[in-house]
């Protein structure tokens, strides 16, 4: 038969019980929609963790300098972090770079031993976004205020100093130079050192404070995969004469909380597909064997008018599929739905993994297949005469 009339065939025998084709169809959808929701739910939870352990830095590495064998403060080179983004898995460089004998005040009528424990920053215009601060109010420094003597406020050190809002009547003192303040920063988790501090620019620094233009501490951002190993090169990159001399920090804990997660929910979601795509085909065995035994007149009939062994055994093999895929394409549309309900009403991202809803249609078709194997043999096999001999 041609594979038209192979379909026509098996959809005219699905309508022939229309409710026992529509119950074996729930069911296998039912198993494949838990199969789904259950993967996609369990994808969304895992989304939203990896988010909330990024915003913890996992993939967040500092540079700075440490002590020579001498057990004097070393320096790091003023190349360090133009070498290290250089780094084929770094995504993102800055730099922060501390300003000694800088005192700030609100005023000059401040007495000169209140200092409220602030330390002046230089810093690059690309920080923010390298360590996720963000703006309480009024704008970063940017291309053109970094040249002039324009100031952004820790969070902290805004309220040591007085200062409520960035204006253009907001004006501190730095080092003894009047500086506007154009920003104040939130709360800084990555680089809580930003929070105590007056960030300036980079130039400026350098024409009113004579900074020599070397880093304190260099921001690394490397892609998560690669974290360990970048890590593992950043002293060499940053200082190649004297590596021993810079300090970098660990990759985060938090990573390997996170790699641990999804360790542990990758072998939860396969066990649970596993065990809905068995219920699926022992659903359709069921269906077809059922369908064989209520059929066999059919059977002797079809037989005793010509029809071969192959072909029958064709006939109930392409409805165990088409049952199977009516129900598999029900089960993830389902299942679909019932994970992008679940995760708006708790505020996370709605993940469906791909491989979930092709996985499950094609694994769905496989094992209707197998499942519906059995019993279309054993249809191929009666005799004619048994098959009609039978009530």
């Amino acid at each position: 038969m041609a594979p038209r009339d192979v379909a026509r065939l098996a959809a005219a025998g699905l309508r022939a019980r229309p409710a026992r084709a529509l119950l074996s169809a729930l069911g296998i959808a039912i198993g494949i929609a838990a199969m789904v929701a259950v993967v996609g739910i369990s994808s969304s939870s895992r989304e939203e963790l990896n988010r909330q352990l990024a915003a913890l830095g996992t993939n967040l590495l500092t540079v700075a300098p440490g002590q020579t064998a001498e057990g004097r403060d070393a320096e790091l080179p003023a190349e360090a972090e133009a070498m290290i983004a250089r780094i084929g898995p770094v995504t993102a460089v800055s730099a922060t770079g501390t300003i000694g004998q800088a005192a700030v005040y609100r005023s000059d009528r401040i007495p000169r031993v209140e200092t409220n424990g602030l330390s002046v920053l230089a810093v690059r215009t690309n920080l923010p976004r390298t360590v996720g601060a963000t703006l309480r109010g009024g704008a970063w420094l940017n291309g053109v205020t970094e040249r002039y003597p324009a100031a952004v406020l820790g969070s902290a050190a805004a309220e040591r100093l007085g200062v409520g809002r960035a204006s253009p009547q907001a004006v501190i003192l730095v080092g003894g130079e009047r500086f506007t303040v154009v920003g104040v920063l939130d709360p800084v988790a990555l680089a809580p050192g930003l929070d105590t501090s007056v960030l300036v620019g980079w130039d400026i620094a350098t024409d009113l404070f004579r900074f020599d233009g070397r880093a304190t501490t260099v921001y690394t951002r490397a892609r998560d995969d690669q974290v360990e190993a970048v890590s593992a090169v950043l002293a060499a990159t940053a200082d190649p004469e004297a590596p021993g001399d810079v300090t970098v920090s660990r990759p985060s804990e938090a990573l390997a909380a996170r790699r641990a997660a999804d360790a542990a929910l990758n072998g939860l979601l396969l066990g649970l597909g596993a065990v809905a795509l068995l219920v699926g085909g022992v659903g359709v065995a069921n269906t077809m064997v059922v369908s064989v035994l209520e059929r066999r007149a059919e059977v002797g009939l079809r037989r005793s008018l010509g029809a071969t062994r192959g072909q029958i055994r064709v006939q109930f093999l392409s409805e165990s599929l088409l049952l199977s895929v009516l129900g598999g394409t029900g089960g993830v549309l389902l299942g679909i739905a019932v994970t992008a309900a679940y995760a708006a009403s708790r505020n996370w991202p709605a993940v469906v993994p791909l491989w979930a809803t092709a996985g499950a249609l094609v694994a769905t078709t496989l094992i209707g297949g197998v499942a519906g194997l059995y019993p279309a043999i054993r249809a191929a096999r009666l005799s004619p005469t048994e098959a009609l001999a039978t009530p």
